[in-house]
């Protein structure tokens, strides 16, 4: 498992790469305007559809799937997932005519502070864009089949030209007009799913129907699906909710809400969503075979793994906040006032890293289990604390006041996971990871003072960007070499590994 997560971290660190190409892309051409936060509600309204089918469904596909394989075969467990895709369609074309018809009143309503030039352009941009849905949800659905079949790779390559795809638009709508930024988000999810579905083909998957209406399994998705559908769109409409607000707030507020997500979703995507990627399937076959004490080691390695790589990066993003936005969106038209918005949202989107982290994989471990009621109330409640802290807060922090809200909720349901989990399953080593994170605390705190006495020595003699590049390598060298010595067991583990891979080289 673990060499599957170090490949699929490995793309993924590359797709994201891209993807803050991308960001940076477009916050060199409209930085945080109008034009942006027009771009970006078209892009998050259809996203919010997108999840909560595409992502609601598939993550209850996953462990029925592997039911049915079990229980009656491959050839069935295709049938199903065919007969779950044609729905899927047919779903989504009722809500792509919907939502074109209504659009008008949809995107006022989530971004109530819009003049009347950026809701008409938001409205041309949002009709447009629906049209992905189809394509979304296809590839939401294949890429969970491929993931249930071993290749976790190439659903986590497709968001490399999905996001070349998106540059190129915004490049060209710079230069042709801003059409083809709605244009470019379409074209860029025929690019992922057409990836996703020449990889599919080689399972000799392929797209037969039938007995729709009579399939028990679909009617035991579905079942499942309403919980998580619930549930994940509830953490979209905190999306959605943040935006209205900031909406309101300033002009540009939408965008920098959004660069600062993206720099802090970045580590999730990278390192937190890879794992739960790879563990997800594993832990559905532990569930359906009975293994609670393998479920339970699983869950405190994941837990672990994670802590270790979050909590530092925890501290370097707020310490550095600042300077960070400045060396990747600096530049064009991101003037200071976009830097001073994006850097307070990072800082308090940063304290609730952690909470973001844990809560995706605790949430799958329900999943994997069938259990899709308790994420759900999980989320609804989150949501409330959500918006109630959005209101509080926004009105003294602004912009940050929406990001600190958002750490906050996620903390608070996150604890309530635990708790839940802890009822569920019984006793998984929460000792032993409390004892792991009180370590792995201890050597972060030593790693920040490090950095910013470094930066702050370096900065006298050197331009801000390289002190900072500099100081983060001597950060995360001090940090690595204190946590060695702390004895951690899945830092020895992983350190025992390349003794003996570089012990074998040396052979």
């Amino acid at each position: 498992m673990k060499k599957t997560a170090f490949i699929i971290v490995l793309i993924t660190l590359i797709s994201k790469i891209f993807g803050f190409l991308r960001e940076i892309v477009l916050s060199y051409y409209y930085g945080a305007s109008t034009i942006s936060d027009a771009y970006l509600i078209a892009y998050t309204i259809p996203g919010f559809i997108f999840s909560f089918i595409g992502v609601g469904l598939a993550t209850s596909f996953i462990p029925l799937y592997s039911n049915i394989e079990k229980d009656n075969g491959t050839s069935d467990a295709d049938t199903f997932t065919s007969n779950l895709l044609l729905i899927l369609l047919t779903i989504s074309s009722i809500l792509v005519v919907f939502m074109y018809i209504f659009a008008y009143p949809a995107v006022k309503a989530f971004a109530m502070g819009f003049d009347k030039e950026t809701l008409e352009l938001a409205v041309m941009f949002t009709r447009i864009s629906m049209f992905g849905i189809f394509l979304s949800v296809s590839f939401h659905l294949l890429s969970s089949y491929l993931n249930i079949k071993g290749n976790y790779h190439i659903p986590a390559f497709a968001g490399i030209p999905n996001n070349i795809v998106i540059i190129i638009s915004i490049w060209l709508s710079s230069t042709f007009g801003t059409i083809f930024l709605p244009l470019g988000i379409v074209a860029s999810l025929i690019s992922q799913l057409f990836l996703v579905l020449i990889f599919t083909k080689k399972f000799n998957f392929k797209f037969k129907p039938n007995q729709i209406l009579m399939d028990k399994n679909l009617r035991k998705i579905f079942y499942l699906s309403i919980p998580v559908i619930i549930g994940v769109s509830v953490n979209q409409i905190n999306v959605l909710v943040d935006r209205t607000l900031a909406s309101t707030i300033s002009v540009g507020g939408i965008s920098a809400l959004n660069y600062a997500n993206r720099l802090n979703t970045f580590v999730q995507g990278i390192f937190v969503m890879s794992i739960a990627t790879v563990m997800y399937p594993l832990i559905s076959k532990l569930v359906a075979a009975g293994n609670v004490k393998g479920l339970k080691s699983i869950v405190s390695e994941i837990i672990t793994s994670i802590n270790i790589l979050i909590i530092p990066i925890t501290f370097g993003s707020m310490l550095f906040a600042h300077q960070i936005v400045d060396l990747v969106f600096g530049r064009g038209a991101f003037d200071l006032n976009a830097t001073s918005m994006t850097a307070s949202a990072l800082f308090f989107y940063s304290l609730g890293m952690m909470g973001f982290g844990l809560r995706e994989v605790l949430s799958r471990v329900f999943y994997a289990s069938q259990d899709t009621k308790t994420p759900m109330v999980n989320a609804g409640i989150g949501m409330v604390v959500n918006i109630i802290l959005n209101i509080i807060l926004s009105r003294y922090l602004g912009i940050g006041g929406l990001a600190l809200a958002t750490s906050i909720a996620a903390i608070f349901t996150t604890a309530l996971l635990f708790i839940s989990l802890r009822k569920k399953i019984g006793p998984f080593g929460m000792k032993q990871i409390s004892i792991s994170f009180l370590k792995i605390l201890f050597s972060s705190l030593i790693m920040g003072v490090l950095a910013k006495l470094s930066f702050n020595y370096l900065r006298t003699t050197l331009s801000q960007n390289l002190s900072l590049v500099l100081a983060i390598g001597v950060g995360a060298l001090s940090y690595f070499v204190v946590i060695y010595f702390m004895k951690i067991e899945d830092v020895e583990v992983i350190v025992g590994a390349i003794k003996k891979k570089l012990g074998r080289g040396a052979a």
